[in-house]
């Protein structure tokens, strides 16, 4: 039997993360919310997810900011993360590309596209940004 696959997911609007959480356990992922990226660091201090969605704008310290701390954690360096933004400019790409991150995802979200993106993630599969 496979081992349920654990996704976290970091941001500070409540409503959508109650969204992102009934989407990815539709495919029966362990979801874990946090807050903001402090949360997100005191979490991944003690787990290793196998998939990290983190949103760009959150107090205290910002999904690119989390992104590029597990990026140089030898233990996290592996786990793909998406970034999640409402922001649509080129200096967010950049950042994220220099963040390391797996992919960039335009907020709102499109369900059906959003957990298949999940999906290839889990796979391995990159998405170009």
């Amino acid at each position: 039997m496979e081992r349920t696959r654990t996704i976290l997911v970091a941001d500070d609007e409540p409503a959508f993360t109650v969204v992102v959480e009934m989407l990815l356990s539709l495919d029966g992922y362990e979801v874990v919310t946090v807050g903001d990226g402090r949360e997100a660091l005191a979490w991944l201090r003690e787990h290793t997810p196998d998939l990290a969605i983190l949103d760009v704008a959150m107090p205290h310290l910002n999904g690119l900011d989390v992104c590029g701390r597990m990026k140089r954690v030898r233990r996290l360096k592996g786990v793909p993360v998406m970034i999640l933004t409402g922001l649509r400019d080129d200096a967010t790409r950049t950042l994220a590309r220099q963040a390391e991150a797996d992919a960039l995802v335009p907020k709102p979200l499109e369900g059906k596209d959003f957990r298949a993106l999940v999906r290839r993630l889990l796979a391995g599969e990159r998405y170009p940004f």
